[in-house]
């Protein structure tokens, strides 16, 4: 049987949220997705607060990731030990508060999904994220699929990982750019891949980003904190279709929904 799984690309602002609300369902149901992982850090524009995470939720994610501004709200500590069902990068360490990795049923089966941080130019402290992940893919409870949003700024990293798990997990994404790629496949060993989803937030900005305050920085000035886009959003990601014969990757579409 084949399950369609729906990745969603890093929520930005509260434009971000609303239009996700809006219209993940019908993109759900367009796509027949029997599962939806969002990653949502971004919902401030820098971290999340309780109730984005539940605006999510109840727009129809079944879990929520997180990166490197996981904590860019430290409000969202409580919550992220108490709800099973949000995941900051697992490689950030065991003194922080949540979990990296969670098994969620899914109809007739059950899927892992595991979040890892990169560690090229993403100015945070994390453990080896290839460590990581065969740490808790080599102690894992069974599950018919695992899922890994690796939220990382270097695409060669993100091929490394993707590589490095071809064939031991279902599907690997990538995160934090904003940017969607144009590289979706599936992998030798049959993992399905994409090196980033893109986001979910303002189609006009500079990633999210008031784009006058962007150029600003970038001319040497002081732009502030940062500031959401005006106007219209947009909903990016991809849809992996998924085989629970293999427990492999049967194929990846990108989606762009305006």
């Amino acid at each position: 049987m084949l399950y369609r799984i729906l990745a969603v690309g890093d929520v930005v602002g509260q434009g971000g949220v609303q239009f996700l609300k809006k219209h993940l369902r019908a993109v759900q149901k367009q796509y027949d997705a029997s599962f939806t992982v969002v990653n949502g850090e971004n919902a401030r524009m820098v971290g999340l607060l309780r109730e984005d995470a539940e605006a999510m939720f109840s727009a129809g994610a079944d879990v929520v990731t997180l990166g490197n501004h996981t904590f860019g709200k430290q409000q969202i500590g409580p919550y992220l030990d108490d709800c099973p069902y949000i995941l900051r990068p697992a490689n950030l360490g065991e003194r922080v508060p949540g979990r990296g990795c969670g098994v969620f049923g899914c109809g007739h089966i059950e899927i892992r999904v595991v979040n890892l941080i990169g560690r090229i130019d993403m100015r945070t402290q994390a453990d080896n994220p290839f460590l990581a992940a065969d740490r808790i893919l080599n102690g894992a409870a069974p599950a018919k699929f695992t899922l890994v949003d690796f939220h990382a700024e270097a695409t060669s990293e993100k091929l490394a990982m993707a590589h490095y798990l071809d064939g031991r997990v279902s599907a690997l994404w990538g995160t934090h750019t904003h940017v969607p790629t144009a590289d979706e496949e599936v992998l030798p060993k049959g993992t399905g891949y994409l090196s980033d989803l893109g986001m979910t937030g303002p189609a006009h900005g500079v990633i999210g980003v008031e784009p006058a305050q962007s150029v600003e920085g970038f001319l040497g000035g002081l732009p502030g904190r940062y500031r959401e886009a005006e106007g219209p959003c947009k909903l990016q990601g991809a849809v992996f279709t998924l085989d629970d014969a293999t427990g492999l990757c049967a194929g990846v579409e990108r989606i762009d929904i305006r």
